[in-house]
C-alpha cells in the first residue's frame, strides 16, 4: 500500500469524493471475491464438499458432535488471542481498545483471504489505526514473526521426531548432529525477535529490501517484556490450533497416540507455514498433503485426517472470513486530519 495512503492527510472535496467511490468499489470487490472463494472452496471442490457434508452429517446425527462443537467453541478464543496480541502491539503506537483490535483482526482476515500470502492482513489492521500507519506495518510483521517463531520451535521438534523414528533409526551419530542443527536453527530464528536491530541491518544489506527499512524501524522500540508477552500469547494461540485439530481428528475417527499425534500436528503447521500461498484457499492443499503424509506414517487412514484438516480450515478461516465481511463494508479507509493523538509511552 503506498505510503501516502497510509498517513493522515487533509482531503479536498473532489478528491475525497473520487476516493470514496474507489473505496466503495473496493469493498464490493472484496465482498464478491470472498463470497466467491467461500462458495468454490465449500461447494465446488469435491474433497472439501465431501468433508463439509460429513461434518454436517456427523453433527446432526450426533456422531462426533461433542468434539466438533468444542472445536467450534474454540474459534472465538483463537481469534480473541490474535486480537489480544495485536492490541499489545498496536497500543505501543497509539491508544486503542481491544474491541477495535478485534475488529481489525477480522477485517485483516477477510482481506487476507483474497490476497497473495495474506498480505491483506496488513492492510486490514493498518486501516483501523488513526495514526502512525507506516509504523503499523512493522508492528504487524512483528506479530506474525512471533507466531512464526512458535510454529518453528514446535514444528521442528515434531518433524525431528518423525525423521529420527522413521528415517534415521539406527544412525545415532547422524541423529545427534541433526538435533544440534535444529537447536541452532531455532536459536537463529529466536534471536532476531529480541535483537531486531540485527534484522534491520540484514534488510539493509540486501539492496532490493532497503525500501522496507522505514517500516521495520519501529521494531527495536518494543521492550523485551512486551515481546515476551506477545510470544506467550502466540504460544497460547498455537495451543488452541493444536487442540482444535486434535478434537476434529477424534470426531472423524482418527486414533493416533497423543505424543506422535501432537508431533504430526506440529509438523503439519510448520510445513504449511514454510510454503508461500496465493491466498487462504491455497493453504488447504498444502496442509492436507502434509497432514496425510505425517499421519500416514503413524498408520492413520487418509479420509479422517483429510476431513479433520479441511474442517479446521473451515472453522478457523472460512467462517471468520465470512463474519469479517460486515466490518469490511463499514471500513473508513481515508480519515480526515484531526488532533494528533498523544504518543503513548514506549514502556509496557
Amino acid at each position: 500500500m503506498p505510503p501516502d495512503l497510509l498517513q493522515n492527510y487533509a482531503q479536498k472535496p473532489d478528491s475525497a469524493a473520487r476516493r470514496g467511490g474507489f473505496v466503495v468499489a473496493g469493498k464490493l470487490l472484496v465482498t464478491l471475491l470472498t463470497l466467491g472463494l467461500l462458495w468454490y472452496s465449500v461447494f465446488q471442490d469435491a474433497d472439501t464438499a465431501t468433508a463439509w457434508r460429513g461434518l454436517l452429517t456427523r453433527t446432526l446425527s450426533g456422531e462426533g458432535r461433542l468434539p466438533i462443537l468444542l472445536a467450534l467453541a474454540l474459534m472465538p478464543a483463537n481469534w480473541g488471542l490474535e486480537a489480544w496480541k495485536w492490541w499489545r502491539l498496536a497500543r505501543h503506537l497509539e491508544p486503542v481498545s481491544f474491541r477495535r483490535s478485534f475488529r481489525a483482526v477480522l477485517v485483516g482476515l477477510t482481506l487476507g483471504f483474497v490476497t497473495p500470502n495474506r498480505v491483506g492482513d496488513y492492510a486490514g489492521r493498518i486501516i483501523e489505526l488513526k495514526s502512525r500507519r507506516l509504523d503499523a506495518l512493522g508492528a504487524v510483521f512483528l506479530g506474525r514473526y512471533c507466531q512464526l517463531v512458535v510454529t518453528v520451535l514446535a514444528g521442528t521438534a515434531g518433524l525431528l521426531y518423525f525423521v529420527l523414528r522413521f528415517y534415521l533409526h539406527g544412525y545415532p551419530a547422524t541423529g545427534l548432529g541433526l538435533v544440534v542443527a535444529v537447536v541452532l536453527a531455532n536459536l537463529a530464528v529466536l534471536l532476531p525477535l529480541y535483537r531486531s536491530r540485527l534484522l534491520v541491518a540484514a534488510v539493509m544489506a540486501v539492496r532490493p529490501l532497503r525500501r522496507f527499512r522505514r517500516f521495520l524501524n519501529v521494531m527495536p522500540t518494543y521492550p523485551a517484556r512486551a515481546l515476551t508477552a506477545v510470544l506467550l500469547i502466540s504460544g497460547l494461540r498455537y495451543a488452541v490450533f493444536c487442540v482444535q485439530f486434535g478434537l476434529l481428528l477424534v470426531a472423524y475417527g482418527a486414533h493416533a497416540p497423543v505424543g506422535p499425534g501432537a508431533a504430526a500436528i506440529a509438523g503439519t503447521f510448520l510445513l504449511k507455514s514454510l510454503v508461500p500461498s496465493l491466498n487462504a484457499l491455497a493453504d488447504v492443499g498444502v496442509r492436507e498433503l502434509s497432514a496425510t503424509h505425517l499421519f500416514g506414517l503413524l498408520g492413520e487412514p487418509v479420509l479422517p485426517v483429510l476431513s479433520a484438516s479441511i474442517s479446521l480450515w473451515v472453522v478457523n478461516i472460512a467462517l471468520p472470513s465470512a463474519a469479517g465481511l460486515g466490518f469490511v463494508l463499514r471500513l473508513k479507509v481515508f480519515r480526515k486530519r484531526g488532533k494528533k493523538p498523544p504518543t503513548p509511552s514506549t514502556h509496557e
